[in-house]
């Protein structure tokens, strides 16, 4: 049995890396539906008359979810599988966008956009390129990983030009209609293609020599992630990490990632403008994590975070003098350093769970996540406010500035580490 195995693996490529392509598709979508309300934002306060802050509420409420869920999700795909778990999110992401046309009061909004969109992609966040590169791959289970979660910020590239141009020239019933659609496309193939596990096929993980013990489906990982989290939460290393975490969720997606594209409007730059700018960072996030995780093997974490934060801190408080009504070589600038750092920050901060917490390492990150997410939440509804009350985003970016810098103090209280030394994945 086992040769001809061999024999099959070696004349065709592993059908791990199948399942990788279909769960790339997935986050890239998760994460171009996530950024359409950003997008919507002048068009729904036009029409509405909504306040930004009311609008930025919607925003906090799917942050606060898609962090909350992130723990127990893998849990969930352990009981009930990934394919039922992701079909049934994207479904979810569907719906939610869909009945966004029906709605008249912006409580609906908040249950649409907030609750159900919020739940479906916080379904699909971490735990979905985790579980998979856990159980697929043994070999080249790190850049797996790197390349899944670099899709996130990366989606925005896909959906983002394409949902701007909806918005303005077609309205924005038509962009949410596209992306109810295109969540129930992105289902099918994982329908089709996905499985569950290697041995459901007769193989073994990606450059594996034996079959990895099968995890438990009796519900235990939930109680499991919950007493993690009682057990860490007496420890000041994860309240420095889930801190400065928080702190980089507020200074991306809660702000930049919501509010980048009405703030580059106030100053009359075209929406589909500063929709391709922020696809900009996208790009140039990619790049910024890969070589984030190259540093990480070399250096010391702790004095990563130090450097990114700083560094993401002084262009914030530059930004409000970049923006113009057309596009300038310092705004470009801007979005290209920012870009670099935007999720530079993940792979030092796993690296420290690590080191801190050892084989409880993957759950932490899933709580240290989860404040990600809810600093996330926080900004973008209280930048929203501010814009409504002095009629600019300029205190937010300031304020945001000043929160890098509050960061760059956490980090300073974690030990320092010795860079970690690389592992070399068999082929």
């Amino acid at each position: 049995m086992n040769e001809t195995l061999a024999v099959v693996t070696s004349r065709r490529p592993h059908y791990a890396w199948v399942v990788a392509g279909v769960t790339l598709l997935v986050l890239l979508g998760s994460a171009g539906f996530r950024s359409t309300p950003g997008l919507m934002m002048d068009a729904l306060h036009t029409e509405f008359g909504w306040s930004h802050g009311t609008i930025s509420a919607a925003v906090s409420v799917n942050l606060t979810l898609y962090g909350l869920t992130a723990p127990f999700a893998a849990a969930l795909m352990d009981r009930f599988g990934v394919r039922l778990i992701v079909v049934s999110a994207l479904l979810t992401i569907s719906t939610g966008a869909g009945l966004t046309m029906l709605m008249t009061q912006s409580w609906q909004l908040v249950l649409c956009w907030g609750v159900l969109v919020g739940l479906g992609s916080g379904s699909m966040a971490g735990a979905f390129a985790t579980t998979v590169s856990g159980r697929w791959f043994a070999a080249r289970q790190g850049l797996v990983t790197g390349v899944l979660t670099a899709a996130g910020a990366a989606g925005n590239l896909v959906f983002m030009p394409l949902l701007a141009w909806l918005v303005e020239e077609q309205g924005w019933r038509t962009a949410v209609v596209v992306v109810s659609v295109s969540a129930t496309v992105v289902a099918l193939p994982v329908l089709l293609l996905m499985r569950e596990r290697p041995a459901d096929l007769g193989l073994l993980p990606y450059g594996a020599t034996e079959e990895p013990p099968a995890p438990k489906t009796d519900g235990s990982a939930i109680l499991r992630s919950l007493r993690i989290l009682r057990e860490v939460s007496r420890s000041r290393a994860f309240w420095l990490l889930a801190g400065s975490f928080a702190i980089c969720g507020a200074t991306t997606a809660g702000l930049v990632g919501t509010h980048f594209i009405p703030a580059a409007h106030d100053h009359g730059m075209p929406v589909t403008t500063a929709a391709s700018l922020l696809a900009l960072v996208g790009v140039f996030d990619v790049v910024g994590t890969i070589a984030s995780g190259w540093f990480t093997d070399r250096f010391d974490s702790r004095s990563l975070l130090i450097t990114y934060y700083a560094l993401r801190g002084l262009s914030l408080l530059f930004l409000p003098q970049l923006f113009a009504g057309s596009l300038e070589p310092p705004i470009l600038a801007f979005v290209i350093f920012y870009g670099l750092d935007w999720v530079a920050t993940v792979p030092p901060t796993i690296a420290l769970c690590r080191r801190h917490f050892g084989a409880d390492a993957p759950v932490v990150f899933g709580w240290v996540l989860a404040c990600h997410q809810l600093g996330a939440a926080a900004v973008a509804g209280l930048a929203g406010l501010s814009r409504d009350r002095f009629g600019d985003y300029d205190l937010a970016w300031y304020g945001a500035g000043a929160l890098c810098a509050v960061a760059v103090l956490l980090c300073l209280g974690l030990g320092r580490t010795t860079a970690a030394r690389p592992v070399t994945a068999a082929a």
